[in-house]
């Protein structure tokens, strides 16, 4: 097997996609028993994957699926939103965001309230 440059190596991370560095980062990790991260930031593409991995500081609360329990659903849109009955049930009914841009922790303590009712929440 051929020895590679830092430069091939650079280039063909810049090739592949942030889940296939994350692999190869794990590999050197299981293989050389430390941790790249350092080396792999000075790559543009790696470190790219490292801001991939980072918490988003907002999220979106997404109602997937209102589940066999609607009319709680419609009444914790309602409640959460402040919007009318007919537009809350148009939520539950279809799907669609139910709060925007809300901090990590308010978007898990929604999801546990929709999901205590029934419902399906997707954070985005």
């Amino acid at each position: 097997m051929a020895k590679l440059s830092a430069k091939e190596i650079i280039d063909s991370l810049k090739e592949m996609t942030l889940l296939e560095i994350k692999e190869v980062v794990d590999l050197m990790k299981e293989e050389f028993g430390v941790d790249p991260s350092a080396v792999a930031v000075a790559a543009p593409a790696a470190g790219a994957a490292v801001a991939a991995d980072a918490t988003p500081s907002t999220v979106d609360v997404v109602l997937a699926n209102a589940g066999a329990n609607k009319i709680n659903v419609i009444k914790l849109v309602k409640e959460i939103t402040g919007l009318g009955l007919g537009e809350a049930k148009a939520i539950a009914d279809n799907g669609g965001v139910v709060k925007e841009k809300v901090s990590a922790d308010e978007a898990n303590e929604l999801k546990a309230k929709f999901e205590e009712a029934g419902a399906t929440i997707e954070l985005k």
